[in-house]
């Protein structure tokens, strides 16, 4: 009777080195097929023993945790627990690990350790952890763990040899598997132990970044560091922006009177002056605050922070139900809410991306920004709380702030009444830490700023002239006291919108200004100052800033209600078009857009009345 031949599985976490070695392994002597009733890939392949004996192994597809996230990782934990219809249970493992990422690798290797098969260690990797100034003892390594440990090299076929001989021996002579931990707290405090007593010798530079690392990613330590981060941000925004701001301010008010000299008093000069460079110049000003908040984002990602903010913030995100899978789309959703609600493709539990997909838009992206520096601008003072802390700059961050607490706390009822996804653990890379490349973030505001200009010369420019003719007709009858603004059609309508939000602060200029607002969120900025514009006496009144008019006809009570507003409404048409693509119908973006606009109308609300009663 024919002796059968060994089947070994090679498992790991994904960029392991796995399908490297592998490769190594088996050669050209390699079928690929896919499970039975899966679409995910099987790689199996014949390599040999020393002694010309045969052996069988199979790719399977990297994972974290036997705990699966996906149906890759689902395939993983069945096959090596026996569990997958028309696949063997392997014989043995040889597990895959990352020397240079020798902390988060063994996790996962101590839970495979722990099913009782024949196991060898493949610390892969070795020659670039040595050239990163890591260097290991494989020996200590063995004796912690209980199986072989072999150094490889894979894409050098180093070590090849050495490890099929482990695996031969550990087939014949297994004997029982050594004691590993339970649960995921004491797995993770183990592999940290041994990957700790497995180092021979480290550079200084590592040393820095596991010391910046268990303050960054410690669970009180990194919420204040990163809380700290966001307020030096939102600081700078105001700051570092205000000569930038004054010189496109000036450059408009010179262009306009420049005009104004020129042209007669005529509908084609209040095209250029009150619809144009009113409306669409409001919002180019804040071009300068919007690369600042830009600049800080480049850096932290460019830098290798970002990731650990999604390690500090699962935390967070478990306690409503979701898990650091939904950080890198929310993360994505400050830019815009349109790629970070594509991003959220890369979840796979599919509750917890739709949960993901309906509070995406509570992140202050930034669209919202000028809404939010030009109410700031008008209302709060440019005053100094403490030492390098202004006024304005803390407002902003209470602003934004408030974004991520009411994400939070709509996910926690969203994911307790509508979604009841069972949420997931997050594992993830970390990369190393760097300096960010000059010409890479130079690039990167460039292009940020060329996508904020071709927005604001298509949308916003087409919101603003079409709200501009609105305005503009028909003309008020000579001798009448009524207002352009409020005799013209525009006006009209929002005279019909103006009760329905009256009661939360908003006064007709607001009614105006919410409803092309829904174009994109900027274009708010652009109708107020339209209209301002349009019912300017004199040039010097309609040289006067937009803030300047503001505090001149609104409450103060009043600007914090349409802050609130602006903080949950769900104004962008593309947001919602996009929402519809990714849930493939109308049910879930109706259904955001209402629970939206109930958030805003509540919260502004709340805002006007509170601000009332303590005299604002």
């Amino acid at each position: 009777m024919t002796e059968a031949v060994p089947l070994v599985a090679l498992v790991g976490n994904p960029n392991a080195g796995k399908s490297a070695l592998f490769n190594a392994l088996t050669g050209a002597r390699q079928k690929i097929a896919n499970y039975p009733g899966v679409t995910v890939e099987r790689k199996s392949g014949r390599s040999s023993f020393a002694d010309g004996r045969p052996v069988e192994l199979i790719d399977l597809p990297g994972a974290y945790s036997l705990e699966p996230d996906s149906l890759d990782e689902a395939v993983t934990r069945d096959v090596v627990l026996g569990r997958f219809e028309g696949q063997r249970r392997p014989d043995a493992l040889i597990v895959v690990v990352d020397a240079g990422n020798l902390d988060n690798h063994l996790r996962f290797a101590l839970e495979l350790i722990g099913q009782g098969l024949p196991t060898v260690v493949a610390l892969n990797m070795v020659d670039l952890a040595s050239r990163d100034g890591l260097e290991l003892d494989a020996q200590k390594l063995a004796i912690a763990l209980g199986v072989p440990v072999v150094p490889t090299v894979a894409v050098r076929k180093r070590g090849l040899d050495a490890l099929l001989d482990e695996l031969a021996q550990e087939l014949s002579t297994h004997i029982d598997a050594p004691e590993v931990p339970q649960g995921r707290a004491e797995i993770t405090k183990r592999a940290h132990e041994i990957s700790r007593a497995a180092i021979v010798s480290e550079t200084q530079g590592r040393q820095w970044t596991r010391r910046l690392d268990n303050v960054l990613l410690h669970p009180v330590g990194g919420i204040i560091v990163l809380l700290a981060l966001l307020f030096v941000m939102f600081q700078a925004v105001y700051a570092w922006s205000e000569a930038p701001i004054g010189w496109i301010e000036t450059g408009f008010a010179m262009l306009t009177n420049a005009i104004n000299g020129v042209l007669p008093d005529n509908i084609f000069r209040s095209f250029l002056t009150d619809g144009v460079i009113a409306g669409v110049g409001a919002v180019v000003v804040f071009l300068p605050q919007i690369l600042i908040l830009f600049l800080f984002i480049l850096l932290l990602e460019a830098s290798g922070y970002m990731t650990r903010a999604a390690f500090v913030m699962d935390r967070m995100m478990a306690a409503v139900g979701l898990s650091g899978h939904s950080f890198i789309p929310l993360l994505s959703s400050f830019a815009c809410a349109i790629p970070g609600i594509m991003a959220t493709r890369s979840i796979m539990d599919q509750k917890e991306r739709l949960a993901t997909i309906l509070i995406a838009p509570l992140m202050t992206c930034s669209a919202r920004l000028p809404v939010y520096t030009v109410i700031i601008g008008a209302f709060i003072p440019s005053a100094a709380v403490g030492p390098g802390i202004g006024l304005q700059g803390l407002v902003l961050f209470a602003l934004y702030i408030s974004g991520i607490v009411g994400a939070m706390l709509a996910a926690a009822v969203i994911q307790r009444f509508v979604t009841q996804s069972r949420g997931g653990s997050f594992l993830i890379e970390m990369p190393r830490y760097q300096l960010p490349r000059i010409r890479d973030i130079a690039l990167g505001l460039w292009q940020r700023a060329l996508v904020f200009l071709r927005r604001a010369g298509t949308i916003i420019f087409v919101a603003t002239i079409v709200l501009w003719a609105l305005l503009s007709f028909p003309k008020v009858p000579v001798g009448s006291s009524e207002s352009q603004v409020e005799y013209s059609a525009a006006g009209r309508i929002a005279s019909v919108i103006e009760p329905a939000v009256e009661p939360i602060g908003f006064n007709h200029d607001i009614a105006l200004a919410i409803i092309p607002a829904m174009a994109a969120r900027e274009v708010a900025v652009s109708a107020l100052a339209t209209a301002y514009a349009i019912d300017a006496d004199d040039d010097e009144e309609q040289a006067s800033s937009l803030g300047m008019k503001l505090a001149g006809n609104w409450s103060l009570a009043t600007a914090l209600a349409f802050l609130a507003w602006f903080v949950f409404a769900p104004q962008c048409i593309s947001t919602i078009a996009v929402t519809r693509r990714e849930t493939n119908g109308w049910k879930w973006p109706i259904f955001m857009v209402t629970y939206l606009f109930a958030l805003a109308y509540v919260a502004a609300g709340i805002t006007y009345w509170t601000a009332r009663a303590f005299g604002l």
